[in-house]
């Protein structure tokens, strides 16, 4: 089976996505490999995994938050409505 280098990190994001995703206390170092890899289209996404699992805790690990902004600001701003 010959994948392309795009499939071949799409499948690797997805995989340690999922693992993340399910992961109580998901690998810093998973998370860095994804973010290292993480297609632009697929930043929502990831986001929205990381902003779960800072609402699964009463109080969420600095390093979380501060991954979370980090990430977010690389989203485009929203126009202004006028």
């Amino acid at each position: 089976m010959a994948l392309t280098r795009e499939e071949a990190q799409g499948w690797m994001v997805e995989t340690l996505l999922e693992k993340i995703r399910n992961d109580r206390y998901p690998s810093a170092t998973q998370m860095a490999i994804v973010e290292e890899s993480l297609p632009r289209e697929m930043i929502p996404d990831y986001l929205e995994v990381l902003i779960e699992k800072a609402g699964q805790d009463a109080v969420p690990s600095i390093p979380l938050l501060r991954r979370i902004s980090r990430i977010a600001a690389s989203l485009p701003r929203a126009e202004r409505q006028r």
